[in-house]
């Protein structure tokens, strides 16, 4: 009697070629990250996100908080809640709060009247595709990836009384015709600024630069054939599409104008007459005094001029990407 030695062998599942799909778990769904992957992402994603959560917005939370309260920064229990009274002396009883606000806007105003039209004509100058213009995109974008610190010490050169190159060039450097470019109430703000100028032109240059790039060869083209002149065209044709650059270069002033902060205290800490804001929660925060409460009414403060100007616009950017 002959036996049926056949026996029913498991399906065999040939081995996937190289460019076929991910395999299919047993519920059908792809399985396109490991574990391993998961855990590697998750340490990327998370760890950064919870250093920003904790170093950025809990301290900002805690500097609101703090802005109505009084307190030395010895011990949790010295905390007293104040209310409004630190704002109150800050708007009515200190003699640094309007002076400090007042050089803010004048450091705006001059960044933008100064440096930022003058980083426009650099940029449209090495648009052009001069000779060497790498060479001189370097040269001027060198003092912004330079650290203010170090700008401050160069400029206290500069400046120096005995041996600085302007006193030098003028010939002030001699007994009793010194210029006190510092140390000198009327100047020493105007000075700062010029070091401040130098640095935020190269800055301007290459957010225009990068507009400029993005400005349709076309319109050019098409200007030029209609008899357009090389500042006509510039006036009518590539400044207006230079709009979302403007934007950007507006905020970005502002931004700088509030956190002036390196270059004053590299000066002179702020005082004989360029008081700021930022210096003056420095000065209350980790001063002598250490009235922490009072500085932190002066960080909400200047918190909420940044956020007037950065708030619109977020909202005009996010508009334009739900239109796009």
């Amino acid at each position: 009697m002959s036996t049926d030695t056949s026996t029913e062998n498991p399906e065999t599942v040939p081995a996937p070629s190289p460019g076929a799909a991910p395999a299919k778990s047993s519920t059908g769904h792809r399985r396109l990250l490991t574990r391993r992957d998961r855990i590697t992402l998750g340490l990327m994603a998370g760890v950064p996100t919870i250093l920003h959560v904790a170093l950025v917005w809990l301290t900002a939370l805690a500097s609101i908080a703090l802005a109505f309260t009084t307190w030395d920064g010895i011990g949790f229990d010295s905390i007293k809640w104040v209310g409004l009274q630190n704002f109150k002396e800050l708007f009515t009883s200190n003699p640094q709060f309007w002076p400090a606000v007042e050089h803010n806007v004048i450091w705006f105003v001059v960044l933008i009247l100064l440096p930022t039209p003058f980083g426009l004509f650099l940029a449209v100058q090495l648009d052009k595709k001069i000779r060497f213009s790498r060479v001189y995109q370097t040269a001027f974008f060198l003092p912004v990836v330079m650290s203010l610190a170090v700008i401050g010490f160069v400029w206290q050169l500069i400046y120096n009384p005995d041996t600085g190159l302007i006193n030098s060039l003028i010939g002030a450097n001699k007994p009793g015709h010194y210029i006190d470019w510092i140390g000198d109430p009327d100047l020493n703000l105007w000075a700062i600024l010029v070091a401040a100028s130098w640095r935020h032109a190269g800055y301007m240059m290459i957010l225009y630069l990068a507009g400029l790039k993005s400005v349709d060869p076309a319109l050019r083209e098409a200007s030029a054939l209609d008899g357009a002149n090389e500042w006509q065209t510039f006036k009518n044709v590539v400044f207006p599409t230079l709009r979302p650059t403007n934007t950007v270069v507006l905020v970005v002033t502002i931004i700088e104008a509030l956190r002036a902060f390196d270059l004053v205290f590299v000066f002179n800490k702020g005082a004989q007459g360029t008081e700021l804001l930022s210096i003056l929660v420095t000065n209350n925060i980790i001063g002598e005094s250490s009235r922490i409460g009072y500085g932190s009414a002066i960080a909400v403060v200047l918190l909420v001029i940044s956020l007037a100007v950065i708030i619109p616009y977020l909202i005009a950017t996010f508009r334009k990407e739900r239109r796009a």
